[in-house]
């Protein structure tokens, strides 16, 4: 085996040209399936994060904000926004049959100005009756949130005196959640006093969007839990009967419009890595048929002076190992340096959760990608093999002449 590798190498250096090629092509089908194999992994990965942050059967916002857009540009884009309705809904739809749980939320957006360290959503919620945020804060906060306590999603930098400040009401910054892959990520969640405390410093400074609002009296949305044994669908068109001026709206199908986007963008990446392996078997094997015309005579030598079929078929193989992981090892490093450091950039252009997969999916991921381009390698060189290794080294050598 000593002998072929060192053979396979010098072969492979003699024809620097046509090595490197061979290594960028491989790099190429490596790049795209670690690197496409990555994407649609964070892409599942953020559907079943915010699948689970969610938290509620029913989302229900003021009527003006009807379109699903308005609150997924707030959840999952992370696009600061703030709509109203009046807290007497709270009551009316806990009267409709089926709700079991109904926790109001409130919705800020801090400014660009020197009153607010960063122009974030704000998001107050009532921890009394909270059942779709609190699950998700005691992954790493057990205590109480108090007035003026704030907790920080994932992408937030976090000062290191652990203090913000929106609307000049100084927070403190007492936990930071992880990261769900989306707009929930960019958001700063507190306890009602603390939001309306911020709305009324926020009109006292003058801001003309929030002149008219009674922070007290009004809220931005409702999360809705329903009873067992209730049909959401029936609860929601109950809601939307009885209960004007406002939008219900199941919450999976929220989910189910990103699960398309997602599927699409997935099966897109997908033809697109199938596309680009076939590409490169063939232009594999196309290359691989043109080296062993070039090679038929030094094979029917090697034949000649003793070497068998095994020894050749071996060093075919080592050359093809060696091409189709240098091309793999590259191809994946170039790949990570892409779809890591700018997985934020990714995940604004496709608009979709996008949430990095472990290191425990990572890894299985990147062996598969090495293991598939040096069999992409392999296979093309096995299948130009197999018209050398046929050839009788006597007819060569003599139609050689």
């Amino acid at each position: 085996m000593k002998l072929e590798r060192e053979i396979a190498r010098k072969n492979l250096k003699r024809k620097p040209i046509r090595t490197a090629a061979l290594i960028l092509l491989t790099a190429f089908l490596a790049f795209s399936v670690f690197g496409g194999g990555v994407i649609v992994m964070s892409l599942q990965s953020g559907l079943k994060s915010y699948q689970s942050r969610l938290g509620a059967d029913i989302v229900v916002v003021p009527y003006e904000a009807r379109t699903k857009a308005s609150l997924e540009s707030i959840l999952l884009q992370g696009i600061p926004g703030y709509f109203y309705m009046d807290r007497s809904y709270i009551d009316k739809v806990r009267a409709i049959e089926g709700v079991d749980q109904v926790s109001p939320q409130f919705f800020l957006a801090s400014a660009s100005a020197g009153c607010c360290s960063v122009p974030v959503q704000l998001i107050g919620f009532e921890p009394e009756t909270d059942f779709s945020i609190q699950p998700w804060i005691r992954e790493n906060y057990a205590g109480s949130i108090g007035d003026g306590d704030v907790i920080v999603g994932g992408r937030i930098a976090v000062p290191t005196n652990y203090k913000l400040k929106f609307y000049n009401t100084e927070c403190r910054v007492i936990a930071q959640l992880e990261e769900t892959g989306t707009g929930l990520d960019s958001a700063v969640y507190t306890n009602q006093n603390t939001i309306r405390m911020m709305m009324a410093n926020a009109q006292a400074l003058g801001f003309q969007n929030f002149k008219n609002i009674k922070a007290d009296q009004v809220i931005s949305s409702l999360m809705i839990k329903v009873k067992d044994g209730y049909n959401i669908e029936d609860v929601t068109n109950d809601i939307n009967l009885h209960v004007r001026r406002i939008k219900a709206t199941p919450a999976k199908s929220m989910i189910s419009g990103i699960a398309g986007g997602l599927a699409n963008v997935s099966q897109m990446i997908g033809g697109l890595v199938a596309m680009i392996w076939l590409l490169a078997m063939v232009v594999l094997i196309v290359v691989f048929a043109m080296i062993a015309n070039e090679r038929t005579k030094e094979f029917a030598v090697l034949r000649v002076i003793g070497a068998s079929q095994r020894f050749l078929f071996w060093l075919l193989t080592l050359e093809s190992v060696m091409i189709g992981l240098s091309g793999a090892v590259a191809g994946t490093a170039l790949a990570a340096l892409v779809v890591f450091p700018f997985s934020g950039l990714i995940r604004s252009r496709l608009g979709l959760p996008y949430l990095l997969p472990g290191i425990g999916k990572i890894l299985p991921l990147l062996l598969a990608a090495i293991v598939f381009s040096i069999l992409a390698g392999w296979l093309a060189a096995l299948f130009s093999a197999g018209k050398i290794l046929r050839q009788e080294p006597g007819v060569v050598l003599r139609d050689s002449v």
